[in-house]
């Protein structure tokens, strides 16, 4: 196809990607002829992924807002994917200006998309690493040029573990974010499941998914339970996605809504 003006050089614009897939269930515009071809199959299996994918950010909202509640004005966002409405920048600082974002992700696209968006926008900025790094994140001059890692930050792992095998060992990742991070703390994850009722087509259309760059795993509760050892869980606990504090916006039926949130904060 066709490069787009705004697409890095180093960007396979013929091989689908997961993160421009979701920019295109949002409703967004940075996504290829190849994502949506994609993206058209697995809605043939599931029309219910969009509204999946809404309720995430949703609840990503929500979660923002909540932080801002409680004093936490520092979010590290890891796998931020591309930039779409109510991105954690806009909710945080609108609830309050002072609070500094870092977004991270490895999609250049995103990055470039990111970096465009958030010009100058001091108390933000994207950097384009590797989760699975965490010290080379962490130790990046630019998020510590926005973030004091001396203070209290929310860490946001928001439906990206579930594209890591388990080879990745994403409890090792998660232990390594949180021996850097101060009491006051807080982590945030979302992740995709397959217990109880799964959505009709909700196999065939991890097949589909499983065509492009990340292909979607699916794991248990008490895997996910795990990934909060050290923290203490923000009430309700790890609960399907629509079921952590609930708003007007949540109508989703939770015996079927195929994935888990919860927040937890790291104690002194």
């Amino acid at each position: 196809m066709e490069r787009p003006g705004w697409v890095p050089e180093n960007v396979d614009v013929d091989r689908p990607s997961t993160g421009r897939m979701y920019d295109f269930f949002l409703g967004g515009s940075h996504n290829f002829a190849v994502d949506r071809q994609v993206a058209a199959e697995a809605l043939k299996f599931m029309p219910e992924l969009p509204g999946v994918l809404r309720a995430n950010r949703a609840f990503l909202r929500r979660a923002v807002r909540y932080l801002v509640g409680a004093g936490v004005t520092q979010f590290l966002d890891l796998g931020s994917g591309i930039p779409t409405v109510g991105n954690v920048h806009e909710i945080a600082q609108q609830a309050e200006p002072a609070a500094r974002i870092v977004y991270v992700d490895i999609d250049p696209v995103a990055v470039a998309h990111s970096r465009a968006i958030l010009a100058g926008n001091d108390g933000a900025t994207a950097i384009q690493a590797d989760l699975r790094r965490p010290e080379q994140v962490l130790t990046d001059p630019e998020v510590s040029q926005v973030l004091d890692l001396r203070r209290p930050v929310a860490v946001l792992l928001v439906a990206v573990l579930h594209f890591l095998p388990d080879t990745d060992d994403p409890p090792g990742i998660v232990a390594k974010l949180r021996a850097a991070m101060m009491p006051g703390s807080y982590l945030v994850i979302t992740h995709a499941t397959a217990d109880g009722r799964a959505p009709a087509g909700m196999d065939t259309a991890r097949e589909v998914y499983a065509r492009s760059d990340n292909p979607i795993l699916m794991r248990p509760r008490h895997e996910l339970q795990a990934l909060f050892t050290g923290f203490e869980m923000v009430e309700p606990g790890l609960v399907r996605l629509p079921q952590w504090h609930p708003d007007d916006e949540c109508d989703d039926d939770p015996e079927t809504f195929p994935g888990y949130a919860g927040m937890g904060r790291l104690s002194g």
